[in-house]
């Protein structure tokens, strides 16, 4: 007759059974809210990378309509010129070939366009016309115009610039941003660019362009449909599950989402990432692995008055079941490094991209300083062939030579350039400061000619312990900060002081702004640390490492009205 089963081992069996469930219960959720904090964290910095690298992108094309339009061949074109059309269809073509721009064309003042990149393709722009079009209307009222919306022509998305020639006629460059969806999507989660009406421009998801993620007032869809040029406007792609959670249509599980603040025309970027590796799957694992532990531990003194040979059996179980939990962890830590792997890539696209975009500033500032040279070049050429032509050749000669010392002024403006778009080499040495000082006016000619500034006498044999190149980047960086911290202002004006010492030189910037609000102030030399909507948040702390490896420092002096920044530098024997 079998040994009846006490009652008092199933009231055993069921306490150890509800308490492992719930030592598993409270554990997982712990580490559940934890390991969704670090990924919100996570997701929140991609996410600016990823907004960085959109800003990138469309910072490269910003000026390109602004140099085109005083380009001769568009002036030419304007003006009716006889052959001129044909020069400027080929040098569109070249540009944007060479930029990467989806399309380049020149509408004349009447809403026409007379040039165009593709004007070989079956599809050309060119005669189409453009009056409809709001960024066309900008540019013609305002100078300027911008507009996201679909080709008339290739029914492509794209971004439009737009710029407003001395004649009246509009260069145009369109954007497409296929290249960067691409790359969002082989990144990994859901990315997409929202304007201010909550409209979706630019999507890891193609299916999810003109798709509205909230209701719209019917003014606003009409307006949306006008500029954009869609058809239709989608639906709400996703469904809203919770605080900063949605669900999608064959992704399993709830997405995290994190969205970065607006830029300057309004466009936000936001990334959705899936919690079920970094949250559910970690939170069900340590919950299950917390839950046999429970067991095994209940199990091991429920053994100890067990017999010898069920102990023995019962470890021997519960080891191979941590065994595995443990193995699972193991390959989730394992992922975890993998997306901090791919975290350091995007991080130095994001240096390569700050590099393009102070590039562009200073191409600006050198298209500006040349045109007065090749102006006088043109104007030298030319009356030399009626001196020729008189046989004034001494007169001839001296128009060469001015020729040649204007061109000296050119290399001088184009090899700042250089320098200052080459990677600094690290080498440092005895530098002239007046050098310096003189480089940095130059690129920020335009910048420093809407503010007054103070200068003092740098007087001449001043040497300090520097890279010209690295050094200039770090007077550019905090000058340019401050002539935007101004703009706002009634009266702006930067004053620049000068200190020597024995063994160093102390330069300190002040301008009457508004000064640096305390919680940045805290943080002002972190990565991503801006108050501007524009901003990176990165240049100080690329200028404060450079200091820092020149033996100097760069820092925020406290008090005062507006903003002062100290640079510090060593005096060179």
């Amino acid at each position: 007759m079998a040994r009846p089963f006490p009652v008092q081992r199933y009231a055993i069996l069921l306490v150890a059974l509800l308490l492992a469930v719930a030592v598993g219960w409270g554990t997982g959720t712990a580490v559940e809210q934890s390991a969704r904090a670090r990924l919100a964290t996570s997701v929140a910095a991609d996410a600016r990378l990823r907004a960085a690298l959109l800003a990138s992108e469309i910072a490269r094309f910003r000026l390109l309509p602004l140099a085109l339009a005083d380009d001769r061949d568009v002036v030419a074109a304007l003006a009716g010129g006889a052959g001129a059309t044909d020069a400027l269809d080929r040098k569109l073509e070249r540009l944007a070939a060479l930029t990467g721009a989806a399309a380049m064309y020149v509408i004349a003042p009447d809403g026409h366009a007379i040039a165009a990149s593709n004007f070989r393709s079956s599809h050309s722009f060119v005669a189409s016309d453009y009056r409809f079009r709001p960024y066309f209307q900008d540019a013609r009222r305002r100078g300027e115009g911008r507009q996201f919306a679909l080709g008339t022509v290739s029914n492509r998305p794209g971004l439009y610039l737009a710029r407003r020639t001395a004649a009246g006629g509009v260069v145009v460059v369109k954007l497409d941003f296929a290249a960067i969806e691409r790359q969002w999507a082989a990144a990994g989660g859901v990315t997409y660019v929202t304007d201010p009406a909550g409209l979706i421009l630019i999507a890891s998801r193609p299916a999810w362009r003109f798709a509205t993620t909230r209701p719209l007032s019917p003014a606003l869809r009409q307006r949306a449909l006008r500029e954009s040029g869609a058809a239709a406007l989608r639906g709400v792609p996703f469904q809203r599950d919770g605080a900063g959670l949605i669900r999608i249509a064959g992704i399993p599980g709830a997405l995290l989402v994190e969205q970065t603040a607006p830029d300057f025309a309004g466009w936000r970027v936001t990334l959705a990432q899936s919690t079920r590796l970094a949250v559910d799957d970690v939170a069900r694992a340590v919950a299950a692995a917390a839950g046999v532990l429970a067991l095994a531990l209940i199990g091991l003194a429920y053994g100890a008055w067990s017999r010898a040979r069920r102990r023995a059996e019962r470890t021997s179980l519960l080891e191979s079941a941590v065994a595995d939990r443990t193995a699972a962890l193991s390959r989730e830590i394992e992922e975890r490094a993998a997306l901090e792997s791919r975290a350091g890539a995007l991080r130095e696209a994001l240096r390569q991209a700050n590099r393009l975009a102070t590039l562009g500033q200073v191409t600006a500032s050198v298209a500006h300083e040349t045109a007065q040279p090749v102006a006088a070049i043109r104007t030298y050429a030319a009356t030399g062939e009626t001196l020729l032509d008189r046989g004034a050749t001494e007169e001839v000669r001296g128009n060469l030579r001015a020729i040649a010392r204007l061109t000296e002024r050119i290399g001088a403006v184009t090899a700042q350039l250089r320098g200052f778009a080459r990677k600094a080499s690290g080498e440092i040495g005895p530098v002239a400061l007046t050098d310096v000082i003189e480089g940095a006016q130059l690129i920020l000619r335009d910048h420093l000619s809407r503010v007054a500034v103070d200068w003092p006498t740098f007087p001449a044999g001043l040497d300090v312990v520097a890279g010209r190149i690295r050094l200039e980047q770090v007077l550019v960086n905090v000058l340019q900060n401050a002539t935007e911290a101004v703009a706002t202002v009634d009266a702006p004006r930067i004053v620049v002081t000068l200190d020597r010492r024995a063994d160093t030189v102390v330069l300190q910037i002040r301008d009457n702004g508004p000064g640096i609000a305390p919680d940045i102030a805290d943080r002002l030399f972190t990565p991503f640390a801006t108050s501007r909507a524009a901003g990176l948040g990165l240049g100080l702390v690329i200028a404060k490492d450079i200091m820092e490896d020149l033996g100097g420092h760069l820092r925020l002096v406290p008090g005062g009205g507006g903003a002062c920044f100290e640079i510090l530098l060593r005096r060179a024997p």
